[in-house]
């Protein structure tokens, strides 16, 4: 039977991952925020929003183009974005017609059903897409890891949330998460360099000019009607570079003064000049595991509000496995799982493990597990969903296009729980 490959779509608040069910990487990974542009309509005086989706697209400055992501807090805001991020990866990256591909689509595990609702309703009426499935992102983490129970840290661009997962469901009661993510380490990684005097300056606001043979220097190009939020989204492209170059996460807690004659790192910027990087790269990993860091840097103000609630990795880890029964906590503490690009990071899951045994139980036998493979811990959630969409035993499991025209869109919590 050619059976057609069911498509896997993780839409996360930093990049969207597309691709087909049973392949161990995502075919397509693009930017989850688009370009858009306000065009009046002369004729009928409405207001039209021309969208630009995908790295290339917004890549390419336009006047007054506005960069908008559809996500805030995990939760969609704007469903004619996520419609254009959907259409791009099946029309653009995947070259598919949706309504051949039964769909999974991965969800975070904080999703509420309103949200599941408008998700299935879009795809049904609008994809056409014969079958679909929503998964919780940590399920399907601890899929790809093929472990059944497991404590997923899974720290993205927009957050960072702890979610426990026994027999292949979330302990919905247990679930913790904090705003630092990867973006905000980037911006706190932006904001200090700039209070250093680092002008980091977007790729489309200079040209390199050839001032003798293979010598080129820099020439600064203005373009008056660039928005502030292209230019700070050229801006985060280029410190999200350096971040994930220079940053480690530091053996033990930061302080000035020990990291302050720490030796420093070169790194050479689009506009060929080199900068020099001391101990912000062991003080912006370490925001995670003691987030008041945060308030001493110069610009980081918005964060002073959510700042005194929010709590370290290690303190979260454990309040949630408090959270649980008692008896699988033993269990969580011994394979705790990294997922997520800003838990990528180098020496992230050492400092996790160490702290954790300082701050656990004595009977607890702490593992925290992360794959190898940095492009496996980035797409674990995709590679999951891969893995899940792919075993014979889940295909009895779909939300058919049949029963939604029988039982409509709330079904979706029997046939997703």
């Amino acid at each position: 039977a050619d059976e057609v490959s069911a498509i896997v779509l993780d839409l996360g608040s930093h990049t969207c991952k597309a691709g087909y069910a049973g392949e161990d990487a995502p075919k397509a990974v693009f930017p989850s925020v688009v370009g858009a542009i306000d065009q009046m309509e002369v004729d009928d005086n409405t207001n039209e929003r021309k969208l630009y989706v995908g790295s290339q697209s917004l890549g390419f400055r336009r006047d007054n183009m506005e960069v908008l992501s559809p996500i805030k807090d995990g939760v969609v805001m704007d469903w004619d974005i996520v419609d254009s991020i959907w259409d791009h990866a099946f029309r653009e990256c995947l070259l598919v017609d949706p309504k051949e591909h039964p769909m999974l689509l991965a969800e975070p595990s904080s999703n509420s059903q309103q949200q599941r609702e408008r998700t299935v309703e879009l795809m049904f009426e609008k994809y056409n897409v014969p079958a679909l499935f929503l998964a919780k992102n940590a399920v399907l983490t601890s899929f790809a890891s093929g472990r059944a129970t497991a404590l997923v840290v899974d720290s993205g661009g927009g957050s960072t949330t702890i979610a426990p997962v026994h027999d292949g469901y979330v302990i919905q009661k247990a679930v913790a998460s904090c705003p630092i993510g990867g973006e905000f380490l980037t911006d706190c990684l932006l904001k200090s360099l700039e209070s250093k005097g680092v002008v980091i300056k977007p790729r489309y606001s200079f040209k390199r000019k050839e001032t003798r043979p293979g010598d080129f220097q820099a020439v600064d190009v203005d373009f008056p009607n660039t928005t502030e939020s292209y230019r700070l989204y050229s801006q985060r492209v280029i410190a999200s570079d350096i971040k994930e170059c220079v940053c480690r996460a530091p053996d033990t807690p930061y302080d000035e003064a020990s990291y302050s004659n720490i030796p420093m790192t070169p790194y050479e910027l689009p506009d060929g000049q080199t900068i020099e990087i001391g101990a912000d790269r062991f003080k912006i990993p370490d925001i995670l595991f003691n987030p008041s860091l945060a308030q001493t840097i110069p610009g980081i103000e918005s964060f002073a509000e959510v700042g005194p609630n929010v709590r370290g990795l290690p303190q979260m880890v454990i309040d949630s496995i408090n959270r649980c029964d008692v008896d699988i906590r033993k269990e969580l503490f011994s394979s705790v799982l990294l997922a997520g690009g800003t838990a990528s990071m180098q020496q992230l899951k050492e400092r996790l493990e160490k702290d954790l045994l300082e701050e656990s139980p004595q009977t607890a036998r702490v593992k925290v597990l992360a794959s190898g493979n940095s492009t496996e811990r980035r797409f674990s959630v995709w590679i999951g969903g891969s893995i899940l969409a792919s075993l014979g035993s889940f295909q009895q499991m779909w939300f058919s296009k049949s029963e939604y025209e029988e039982h409509g869109a709330s079904y979706v919590q029997r046939k997703c729980p």
